[in-house]
């Protein structure tokens, strides 16, 4: 059945072209069923193609834009492919004319990341290598890393007494303990009030890592700013002397390295390049991390063994050990590495691994790992479906499993099998979990601050609400505490949300909490607003 429409012009006068709408289907829907089998239904867009014939086709320009501007994940771009020819067929556009208008796409959207924009034409190709031949696996790699650690996007960071909050923008601002110079201001003086670190003006960072009295920035032309003690490890390890910095300065050892990340343990930092390959810098006598070096090595060594060839989208640092999460065409996976007492490297001993080791619980769980935390003593991965698990020490019911014991592998946190899961974070002996709801779970040790309202020193085995937070009205997307507590600080933690509001509560004696406390007072029990830093 056919259609026709005739239009008009301004003027009332009709024009002499019609349009004709093809195969409408009739509102009798019997009427439709009755027709001959061999008759095909056809519906055409407006055009002059022949009815049946992609609209868009004939402008394949604009279906680019649509999918480079919704920002479409990978795996939809890879679903259009397979269900529509159009998407998976050469779309002839240049560089590369042999590329699908999805894989197109995909290349569209990488070359709005930083780090990807600054790669060279040979640097693109290798990294599309690794990781598998498409760039919609390279646009996966890229979004696996931002969601991890939330590179380029706002953050706030608890340190060991100090803390570091970076604005999307990339602004940094500081506030806490200052002995050190950790706070970047060209001082030594504490101070609670969040302040801009000017000397970084015209510098943009998108990452930052915190450890006892020092401070690690990642700007998105990946280098590597640091201040606070001059050194890569516990400085009661180091033999030689210890200098203070009190302004941010580049770390000469990592000129040659494109770092994104960076992770500082107890005993050793480690940084992540943009490639995917993890270095590590310093490490106590007998664990090394992959490498042979002494404890005095200040060079990055690159972590071999297992990850040589894979490349890694995220790692995390704990007291003595360190995760890595690789990607791999088929999925993410974990890798562990370093001192294994507890459990907490997750291969179901506490033998210590010198080389970085596949954890396999997680395909016996069903899971896709796709975001890791190391806690000081315990572990714990968010899955892409949701689920948590957690391992290692754990005291204080840091685990959530009900119990005090420690768990050698992976285990699924069972009181949160009714909610989803999107952030997970791990502290000594605390750990928090944020739903895709924006509520906030929490459970360990009562004494540390778990941001629950009754007793407030009560341990907690099982997830419970953090009331405090819900009372807030506001979704939650991300939380930061002190992950290694040495005297004479305890912890604190930050809950950022949607709207870039970030409340902070538990240890500020030194202004940690960028908060003003009264006198005498030396934390606070119900999350307080941060003034003065926008991380919208």
């Amino acid at each position: 059945m056919d259609t026709t429409i005739t239009t008009a012009t301004s003027n009332g006068v009709s024009p002499a072209a019609t349009l004709q709408l093809h195969s409408i289907i009739p509102e009798n829907p019997t009427i439709a069923m009755e027709l001959p089998s061999f008759v095909s239904l056809k519906r055409q867009f407006l055009g002059n193609s022949a009815p049946g014939e992609f609209f868009l086709a004939s402008c394949p320009s604009i279906a680019l834009h649509v999918l480079t501007t919704c920002d479409l994940d990978p795996r939809d771009l890879a679903k259009l492919e397979a269900t529509c020819s159009f998407f998976r067929k050469p779309a002839n556009f240049s560089p590369d004319l042999e590329l699908s208008i999805s894989e197109v796409a995909a290349l569209d959207i990488c070359q709005k990341r930083a780090i990807f924009k600054r790669m060279g034409e040979e640097e693109r190709q290798e990294i599309k290598r690794k990781c598998g031949g498409s760039w919609k696996l390279v646009l996966s790699f890229l979004l696996a890393g931002e969601f991890g650690y939330r590179r380029e996007k706002s953050q706030a960071l608890a340190g060991p007494g100090h803390s570091i909050a970076v604005t999307s923008k990339g602004v940094v601002y500081s506030f806490g303990s200052n002995g050190s110079g950790q706070l970047g201001h060209g001082t030594v003086e504490d101070t609670w009030q969040p302040q801009p670190i000017r000397s970084l003006d015209g510098i943009r960072i998108i990452q930052a890592a915190l450890g006892a009295d020092r401070t690690m920035l990642i700007s998105d032309a990946g280098e590597v700013y640091a201040f606070g003690k001059d050194c890569f490890s516990d400085p009661g390890l180091e033999v030689q002397q210890t200098k203070v910095i009190t302004t941010p300065q580049r770390v000469k050892s990592l000129t040659e390295i494109f770092v994104v990340q960076a992770a500082i343990g107890y005993h050793f930092t480690a940084v992540l390049s943009r490639e995917g390959r993890v270095y590590t810098l310093s490490w106590g006598k007998d664990e090394k991390l992959g490498h042979g070096t002494d404890l005095n090595c200040l060079l990055p060594q690159p972590l071999l063994g297992a990850l040589e060839n894979v490349p890694v989208v995220q790692i995390a640092a704990g007291f003595c050990y360190l995760l890595a999460l690789a990607f791999h065409p088929t999925g993410m996976s974990v890798y562990s590495v370093g001192c294994g007492l507890g459990g907490k490297l997750g291969h179901g001993s506490t033998i210590s691994e010198k080389q970085p080791r596949l954890i396999e619980e997680f395909s016996l769980l069903k899971m896709e790992p796709v975001m890791i935390s190391a806690g000081a003593w315990h572990a714990a991965v968010v899955g892409r479906d949701g689920r948590v698990c957690t391992w290692g020490w754990g005291r204080y019911g840091c685990l959530g499993h009900g119990t005090e014991e420690l768990e050698m592998a992976p285990k699924v946190v069972e009181g949160l099998k009714d909610v989803k899961a999107v952030h997970v974070a791990a502290g000594e002996y605390t750990t928090f979990v944020v739903c895709d709801d924006g509520q906030v779970y929490s459970f360990g040790y009562g004494e540390a601050n778990l941001g629950q309202q009754g007793d407030l020193e009560e341990n907690t085995l099982t997830p419970r609400l953090v009331s405090s937070l819900k009372e807030t009205k506001e979704r939650v997307v991300h939380v930061s505490l002190t992950k290694s507590v040495s005297f004479p600080w305890t912890g604190h933690t930050f809950a950022m949300t949607e709207s870039g509001t970030l409340y902070a509560f538990g240890s500020g004696g030194k202004g940690q909490l960028g908060v003003k406390l009264g006198d005498n007072i030396m934390e606070r029990e119900e999350p307080a607003k941060v003034i003065g830093i926008d991380l919208s």
